[in-house]
């Protein structure tokens, strides 16, 4: 790494755009998870069943992702000032939708919009790294939008339990309206990237077939929680998802346009890198989601308290991304990208060697390790695939590593969510009995997945350095 690249100054305005896109990218995430601890209440103001209400999450993550495949050809077609600011509309209105939301269906209605903003806010963030920062400062700014997008879900229970608690969930959306405004201003003002001139047509054949693919698979696995795995209602979407999800493979890479090029995964290390990051926001969202609900069910604490335990290793996440960063930008990815990955593996371990004397203060401890495994590790990989793939491409890397975290948080929650359901519906012994088994399952899922990850992040970097 050359030391000019690294003492290169970044633009003024290049870091306002950057901050623009950041701002509202924090709002849209904070807002995915700050509804949880709120589910119960919700149910009974309007008179729905907590399977129905956990849509607010499920459907919310679903809509960004689906918007997220969309990105790597918006970014090629629109200037990105004119993608910010629909996105900045549809959240403002969004939010104001569930505000005042009189009944369920406009409160999920709201949420849709909304998502539709952060789906594009996320990608665009990234954009504006990619083309408008120089290379070697690239790992240190990715570490900044990855303390963006890492902080605000695990600050989401924390924020959503003390306004609710304090306020009235109403406020949860009240609240963060002033900071989309700001974001709104600053990006009108300072988002300055020119498309790059694509004019293929778009390819809404392959969208539908995707859409339709996370939909079903994510439907199939919120029905595991009350249906046996061997019945109609969780093999018929399950099947209707694996036949859609082939189709829109074959669709991708034979049609004229490409929703997402998944071509580039034919090289070994992106795909490694894919898998990396999956797992990565897989844990980081599911055990957002579990911790919140174990403390509850099974330690007996508060809304409020149950939130509170994110909040330590939220900070330390946030703390810990631009170094992660800058340790890239001088030592190179494989660093902190393994460190992180060890560290997200024995913070996972723990709840499971000590789960018998588990309390909210050492669930706290244990979520610290684990955060500064996974900021170590997570916006170091999307930084590394990018740098590993023609220029061309980074968009095409972009859209689709937003695309499969943003599904990876959807289906951690709806896996873990259902794991911790069957236990509490089909298991012996007392309900806070059945919980902690369901806890046991989750905590084991998410180790699994955090030693997959550590391997095939192994597994890359040793061809990286052959290739070298």
């Amino acid at each position: 790494m050359q030391n000019n690249d690294l003492n290169e100054n970044i633009k003024r305005k290049t870091l306002l755009a950057l901050l623009a896109a950041a701002l509202l990218s924090f709002t849209g995430i904070l807002t995915e998870t700050s509804m949880n601890v709120s589910f119960p209440e919700l149910s009974k103001i309007f008179n729905v069943t907590l399977d129905a209400v956990q849509w607010l999450t499920t459907g919310y993550l679903l809509m960004v992702t689906i918007v997220m495949a969309t990105t790597a050809y918006l970014l090629k077609r629109f200037p990105s000032r004119r993608i910010h600011l629909f996105a900045a509309i549809a959240f403002v209105i969004g939010d104001i939708m569930c505000a005042i939301a009189p009944s369920f269906s406009i409160l999920l209605i709201g949420r849709i919009i909304q998502a539709m903003a952060t789906g594009l806010s996320t990608p665009l963030m990234f954009h504006i790294i990619f083309t408008q920062i120089p290379k070697g400062r690239i790992g240190s700014m990715t570490g900044l939008a990855g303390m963006v997008i890492s902080l605000a879900p695990a600050l989401g229970p924390t924020y959503g339990g003390v306004i609710s608690s304090l306020l009235s969930w109403r406020m949860i959306f009240w609240l963060v309206l002033p900071i989309v405004i700001i974001s709104w201003l600053l990006g009108t003002k300072y988002i300055r990237i020119a498309p790059l001139g694509v004019k293929s047509s778009f390819d809404a054949l392959s969208l539908f077939f995707l859409a339709l693919t996370l939909t079903a698979l994510v439907y199939a696995v919120s029905q595991a929680a009350t249906a046996p795995i061997i019945s109609i209602p969780f093999i018929l979407p399950l099947i209707v998802g694996l036949i859609s999800l082939a189709i829109f493979i074959y669709s991708d890479t034979h049609g004229k346009t490409r929703l997402l090029d998944i071509r580039i995964l034919k090289q070994r290390t992106t795909s490694l890198s894919a898998f990396t990051y999956f797992c990565l926001q897989f844990v980081n969202i599911g055990i957002s989601f579990v911790i919140p609900v174990y403390c509850q069910y099974v330690l007996h604490t508060s809304p409020m308290i149950a939130g509170l335990t994110l909040l330590p290793g939220s900070i330390i996440g946030a703390l810990t991304s631009p170094f992660a960063g800058r340790t890239a930008d001088k030592h190179g990815y494989a660093l902190p990208i393994i460190i992180g990955l060890s560290c997200l593996t024995l913070g996972s371990l723990i709840f499971i060697i000590v789960q018998q004397w588990l309390t909210a203060i050492i669930i706290t401890l244990a979520f610290c390790l684990l955060r500064f495994g996974f900021n170590m590790g997570f916006s170091n990989t999307i930084s590394n695939a990018s740098l590993n793939v023609p220029k061309q491409n980074t968009a095409d890397v972009n859209s689709l590593f937003n695309t499969l975290q943003q599904f990876a948080g959807s289906i951690g929650v709806g896996i873990l969510a259902a794991i911790m359901a069957a236990s509490q519906n089909n298991g012996s012994g007392s309900f806070v009995q059945r919980s902690f088994i369901g806890g046991r399952y989750d905590y084991l899922v998410v180790t699994i997945l955090s030693l997959l990850a550590l391997a095939a992040a192994g597994w890359n970097f040793r061809i990286q350095s052959r290739n070298a």
